[in-house]
């Protein structure tokens, strides 16, 4: 028998799903690096029960974006336990929305600062006999005596720990307590919930709890910047005891890496942090001697960011050469390395200085030692560029990662096995060159599985947002015709547009109502935003249909699952491409010069493709789902954008004026 028909929790494979499994197997085997490209309905999650099934002892790590693809790989390995009870597995969720302990600042420096105040105190007293450190009563003072908004112990920590002796008799070890471990069995072998761990760990650490949890596991899911960041993820694989290369790697929704690689590996520094980094040495001058010589260059970096702050353009290109000999110019200095160094020793300080008085917010120092570091670097390494943006007065530098290839070659061949899926990694040859250029990388590709006569796909070839044609009175006139067509379509529909620009533009053009549906235009702060959303796909369940207009790309396109009657109809309008600027021509001669004439397809088509695809992928979630896909652009029929499709998007494609658009969305069920 099949190794995988043990591990597989459902009764019947997918259409195309055993091939998929079977080769996620293979590459569990045989090790490398696998990427599937699989639409949704095609049971991507059951990977991991490949993954399972082909294990031999080996740790199963899954990286996935956000909560609710956490929340869908917990559900599946619940299943998964159902048929091998023994199964454990449990996750890790970001210490900013685990901590329960109160304070400003960064919830990580937060955690790194008071554990290691609470592990001092504890150590103390257990030397004096209190092994139990929550029992200890100069402890419980100190907890009583807490300012909650500047901790500097943490009670959660304290009650997660115990000591225990060594072997020699002097020797004393920290441990975890035994109510600590007896949470991180049941969190192992049940399905809690990340939002019900904080009331169920019951005055204990979660953090720890999911911790401890972790080591045992068989399997862990955690989150993007875990496996990406380089000192999470090797602090991380430290804690569970494991190396790389006993660990098989599943990447969830992978069209995602590239950005969030070259977010982690970008600094920006802004005018009003160097503000506050001269105000920081100021203060330091008389008690550390390399202050004063930094404090030199710090007028030199001010000059050169007020010479940008008068430049007409909103973004551009600094030489990091210029910036290097402006900054250098007139201090004890030679060169960036020297200062990066200083710089180095000084954030250090303060950082454990504001950790002694419980401030946990990073400082300007240390920012502005990021940055400069970043800058040494970027004047050796074109995959890093130096950027400035001005606005309104203002002016911020920027050391922008324009190129995640390096890295996500380096995480693919440490691990044992590197699996990356996604629905949307169409044309797969595309994103393999682009993350891992010539490694050897295994591709599959499947098919949609999802029945063909259950949705309408259609592409306007009579209208565009080509920046040539936004001022054409009769293309607008179309667009706006195409809107109204398309609200005829049932239920609650989106409408995607490329920028907040042209969205306010038709959202103008179109009022607050079409076909009696009221427009919920996209907005930019997150906390209205959610509220809209709530109030949107609440809609069906009183009887009642709505239309949101939003952006490609923004916060109500992408990770959101809309099933069944929270959206029957998706249409994007234009090709979500960037602003084509200077910064953008170097992005994109980078690629060319590193792929040829794939490179600006690669840097500046795909991604626009990918996002027009991701916003029509919220429509169909289930095989029982209808609904109607609409790309009102005509450029999705040019033969380069058009190859870039989900090849089954391409072969069902109605290529449509606006005419015999709004038959098809009358006829339309």
């Amino acid at each position: 028998m099949d190794p995988l028909d043990d591990w597989f929790p459902y009764p019947d494979f997918r259409p195309n799903q055993r091939e998929m499994l079977a080769f996620a197997a293979e590459t569990a085997r045989s090790g490398g690096i696998a990427m599937i490209d699989a639409p949704t309905g095609s049971g991507k999650s059951s990977v991991v029960s490949a993954l399972l099934a082909e294990r031999n002892g080996r740790k199963v790590i899954v990286a996935v974006r956000t909560i609710s693809q956490l929340a869908t790989f917990i559900r599946e390995l619940a299943l998964v336990r159902k048929k091998q009870p023994s199964l454990t597995f449990s996750y890790l969720v970001g210490k900013g929305s685990m901590c329960p302990l109160g304070g400003e600042g960064d919830p990580y420096r937060r955690c790194e600062g008071v554990k290691a105040f609470s592990s001092a105190l504890m150590r103390e007293r257990a030397q004096k006999g209190s092994l139990v450190p929550s029992e200890d009563r100069m402890i419980q003072d100190q907890i009583r005596h807490l300012d909650p908004e500047h901790p500097l112990i943490c009670p959660y920590f304290i009650r997660s720990k115990v000591f225990v002796r060594g072997d020699e008799e002097s020797a004393l070890r920290m441990a975890s307590s035994v109510t600590l471990r007896q949470k991180a069995d049941r969190v192992k072998s049940e399905a809690i919930a990340p939002e019900n761990l904080k009331s169920f760990c019951s005055g204990m650490c979660p953090y720890e709890t999911m911790m401890q949890a972790a080591r045992g596991a068989d399997v862990l899911i955690c989150n993007f910047h875990h496996l990406f960041n380089d000192e999470i993820r090797d602090q991380l694989y430290a804690t569970l005891d494991v190396e790389p290369k006993d660990v098989l790697l599943l990447i969830d929704e992978a069209h995602n890496c590239g950005d969030v690689v070259e977010g982690i590996q970008s600094v920006v520094l802004e005018d009003e942090m160097l503000g506050q980094a001269m105000t920081e040495l100021a203060h330091l001058s008389r008690t550390m001697k390399d202050v004063n010589a930094v404090r030199q260059i710090l007028p030199n970096i001010e000059t050169f960011m007020e010479a940008l702050r008068r430049s007409e353009k909103g973004e551009d290109w600094f030489d990091p050469g210029i910036f290097h000999r402006s900054v250098v110019r007139g201090s004890l200095y030679k060169n960036l390395e020297e200062i990066v160094g200083d710089l180095s020793r000084i954030a250090e300080r303060i950082s454990e200085k504001n950790k002694s008085a419980g401030v946990y917010k990073e400082s300007a120092i240390e920012r502005l030692t990021d940055f400069m570091y970043r800058v040494f670097r970027a004047g050796a390494d074109p995959t890093f560029l130096t950027l400035y943006r001005s606005a309104e007065g203002k002016v911020e530098l920027e050391v922008r990662n324009i190129d995640p290839g390096e890295k996500l070659q380096e995480i693919g061949q440490a691990h044992a096995a590197c699996i990356l899926i996604s629905g949307t990694l169409s044309p797969l040859d595309a994103y393999r060159k682009y993350y891992f250029g010539d490694i050897p990388v295994q591709t599959l590709s499947l098919p949609n599985s999802f029945p063909k006569e259950n949705r309408l796909v259609a592409c306007g070839r009579d209208v565009t947002t080509a920046y040539r044609m936004r001022q054409n009175k009769q293309n607008t006139e179309r667009i706006v015709e195409y809107i109204r067509a398309f609200a005829h379509a049932r239920g609650n529909l989106a409408v995607y547009f490329p920028s907040y620009q042209i969205l306010n533009t038709y959202a103008q053009l179109c009022g607050g109502r079409i076909n009696g549906k009221e427009i919920f235009t996209e907005p930019k702060e997150s906390r209205e935003a959610t509220a809209a959303l709530q109030e949107f796909v609440s809609l069906p369940q009183k009887g009642r249909a709505g239309i949101l207009f939003a952006v490609c790309g923004g916060k109500w396109s992408e990770g959101l699952d809309y099933r069944g009657e929270m959206l029957r109809g998706a249409m994007v309008v234009g090709l979500p491409l960037a602003p084509y600027n200077s910064v953008r021509k170097m992005v994109i001669e980078y690629y060319k010069h590193k792929f040829g004439r794939e490179g600006e397809f690669i840097s500046y088509t795909l991604p626009a493709i990918n996002r027009a695809t991701q916003a029509l992928g919220r429509v169909l979630r289930t095989p029982e789902d209808t609904g109607v896909l609409v790309l009102a652009e005509e450029r999705f029929l040019d033969s380069g954008v058009f190859a870039g499709l989900p090849p089954w998007m391409q072969r069902e494609m109605e290529r449509c004026d606006v005419v015999r658009f709004r038959e098809l969305v009358a006829k339309w069920k």
